[in-house]
């Protein structure tokens, strides 16, 4: 993630102490602690076009079930990760959902919920409150009937806002969610204002990850003269908001091109500034799957981030994931933890290779078959990076 808000105004959020601290790690002494992503099931009311988990309307049959669960958030508390996002297909329709987010806050855990939104009525809002997730992120493609496009049932929209308000109406904390597609990147100024309007604190735009459906929507990304409007027209309206007192975070995900864009930026409108983000950018460390971000399916299997689902390190129910998570002799982790001097093309070139770490190794795999090979969405120019 990179938080535009904390790079351009210094605006620290809430989950800037894992974003930016010491992250020098060579590949060689045991791995961080990651932030673990949780899609505890595949089942989903709706049908988005880009999810990246393939969720569809039923349960897998190796589902973990409430005490597998409960098993793996100990497992967690032990290894001490700093943070669980949980999140699907929908989570909340998993029958013992809130048994099991209340079970791992009385672990210890900090927890974050990733929803659709469509199923938080004002009863589920007042469960969310007192479970005391840290946030709930709600994903919206778009407004009205693109978003309901994109998630493939009329009346998702209005549903997800609905689910939005009801949480604002309690005092917590959401976390509004867009994929960038070519149907929908005009529509981020509405989104922005959307946030104004509706008293939303947190905004994150990713970059379309070639992963699950997604992999399918490959044609339907925006391409480099369009990412960098969009970079732009976020970066200034960012300034604008904070400018007018409005206090909200804004990050984008899925792309560490974003960062060496916007500090090239302020080198040339501010020196000053560019120093001050180059130094947030080290401290972040770019692209962190297999290292500081990891994620466990609803089987139980365990993956490098949530966008690999198609490789496999190991599964909670046979092994604790801290024991998965620090085996050495796992070949992948192995190489992302030392990927460096595998990356070809661009990115082996690349002078913010520090800063940026390779991006995302899934996007180059599915485009070119090839682990290792440059990120083809990368959009800075060849004089940018230096070469």
């Amino acid at each position: 993630m990179i938080s535009v808000s904390r790079l351009l105004c210094d605006a620290v959020g809430p989950g800037d102490s894992l974003r930016y601290r010491d992250n020098s790690f060579n590949g060689s002494e045991e791995p961080p602690r990651p932030v673990v992503v949780w899609n505890c099931t595949r089942q989903c009311n709706l049908a988005c076009i880009h999810c990246y988990a393939s969720a569809g309307n039923q349960a897998s049959p190796q589902e973990m079930d409430t005490e597998a669960g409960k098993a793996f958030f100990r497992d967690l508390a032990e290894f001490k990760v700093p943070a669980v996002l949980i999140s699907g297909g929908e989570p909340l329709m998993r029958h013992d959902f809130f048994e099991m987010a209340d079970y791992a806050r009385r672990q210890g855990l900090r927890i974050a919920l990733s929803t659709n939104g469509t199923l938080i009525t004002k009863k589920a809002a007042e469960k969310i409150g007192n479970t005391g997730f840290a946030e709930v992120g709600i994903s919206l493609d778009g407004t009205g009937a693109n978003n309901d496009r994109f998630r493939g049932r009329d009346g998702a929209y209005q549903a997800a806002l609905d689910g939005i308000r009801n949480c604002i109406a309690l005092g917590i904390r959401i976390s509004l969610r867009l994929t960038i597609t070519r149907f929908n990147y005009q529509e981020i100024p509405a989104i922005l204002q959307l946030t104004e309007d509706e008293g939303i604190d947190r905004v994150c735009f990713y970059h379309l990850a070639y992963s699950g459906r997604g992999g399918r929507l490959q044609k339907e990304d925006i391409d480099h003269s369009q990412t960098r409007s969009v970079i732009d027209l976020i970066c200034d309206r960012t300034v604008d908001m904070h400018r007018r007192g409005l206090g909200k975070e804004i990050l984008t995900v899925g792309n560490h091109a974003d960062g060496v864009y916007i500090y090239i930026r302020a080198r040339r409108q501010d020196p000053c500034r560019a120093k001050k983000i180059m130094d947030l950018l080290k401290m972040n460390g770019g692209n962190n799957s297999g290292i500081r971000i990891g994620a466990v399916d609803d089987r139980g299997d365990v993956h490098p981030d949530q966008f690999w689902m198609h490789y496999t390190l190991g599964n909670v129910t046979q092994r604790k994931f801290g024991e998965i998570w620090t085996d050495t002799s796992e070949p992948l982790l192995k190489l992302l933890r030392n990927r460096k001097k595998l990356l070809k093309g661009r990115c082996s070139r690349c002078r913010y290779l520090d800063v940026c770490n390779g991006n995302l190794r899934v996007r180059a795999e599915a485009v070119s078959g090839d682990v290792w090979s440059e990120d083809p969405s990368c959009y800075l120019s060849d004089e940018e990076i230096g070469i």
